[in-house]
């Protein structure tokens, strides 16, 4: 009797130390910031225990990662608020990966908690459209629109990150020789 229990918790604990790591950078570039990252993978990861049972053989990161990005918008949802500041933010040294990074990080920052979901699950988890949607619990038209709204966004608050007008590329983005 004891063996299937132990079965299902060798399982669960497969699965965590297998998956841990990939879902955390989700669950980062979802909040954008380490500690609520954390915090947010930690309740989806005991949400799943409670659930091991019944999930175990389907797809378990696919329930994790739908329970971070639902829990992530609640959280937005119940803590939209504007954070004053005496000084405006510092500016990245200008290294070129380092300063792109940065500046997707913040551009992904405007964007609604809809859109910034629909974002890293299709092009950073590569979820394909209707997994996106069932991730998120919403159709295909909403995931495709979503996309379309927040690539604009991303294009008009840092044009940068297009690779036009980047030093050493031409008009279309392409590498030049100097």
């Amino acid at each position: 009797m004891g063996s299937t229990a132990d079965d299902g918790r060798d399982g669960y604990l497969a699965f965590v130390e297998s998956n841990q790591h990939r879902l955390l950078r989700a669950a980062f570039l979802i909040c954008g910031n380490r500690h609520q990252a954390e915090d947010l993978l930690q309740d989806a990861l005991l949400k799943l225990a409670l659930r091991w049972a019944s999930v175990r053989d389907g797809d378990p990161a696919a329930y994790v990662r739908a329970i971070l990005y639902r829990d992530a918008v609640s959280w937005w949802r119940r803590r939209r608020r504007e954070w004053l500041s005496a000084a405006p933010p510092e500016r990245a040294a200008p290294d070129r990966d380092g300063a792109l990074r940065l500046t997707l990080h913040d551009a992904l920052g405007t964007l609604p908690p809809r859109q910034r979901a629909v974002l890293v699950l299709r092009y950073y988890e590569d979820l394909t459209e209707v997994a996106t949607a069932e991730a998120l619990g919403v159709t295909v038209g909403t995931v495709k629109s979503q996309c379309h709204l927040a690539l604009r966004r991303l294009r008009e608050v840092a044009p940068e990150l297009t690779g036009e007008d980047r030093p050493g590329r031409g008009a279309n983005g392409v590498e030049v020789n100097q």
